[in-house]
């Protein structure tokens, strides 16, 4: 079985920072896209931005030029820099991955349950 930990959220004051992990555990074998979405009340989930496995990155407009995403191979995580944060970021943000278990089985998708981030005076 493949978990998926985020950690890291909390209030911060607009203009501050906030550094998201999430961590991969179980049984992998690799680990292609990680990425971070996230859903703001009363409104859709939306991704945020992307990794992958050989460190190209891809980031919303909305985003672009404040957040930075990271990834660790050989710790099967994933982090999220965020600067500059706007009370338009707060939302409860997800971390998701494309895992395979083993050689032989297929890429599937992963969630975590999710971290709150509050962008607020």
């Amino acid at each position: 079985q493949v978990q998926l930990v985020e950690s890291g959220g909390g209030l911060v004051q607009p203009g501050g920072s906030l550094r998201l992990s999430c961590a991969a555990s179980g049984s992998i074998f690799s680990i292609n896209a990680m990425a971070w979405y996230r859903q703001a009340p009363g409104k859709e989930r939306e991704w945020v931005a992307d990794i992958f496995s050989g460190g190209r990155t891809n980031y919303a407009e909305s985003v672009k030029g404040r957040f930075t995403i990271s990834r660790d191979n050989a710790k099967n995580t994933v982090t999220l820099q965020m600067n500059s944060l706007k009370p338009e970021d707060t939302a409860v943000y997800y971390c998701n991955a494309d895992i395979r278990q083993s050689y032989s089985q297929r890429i599937l998708n992963y969630w975590g349950k999710g971290t709150l981030v509050t962008v607020s005076s």
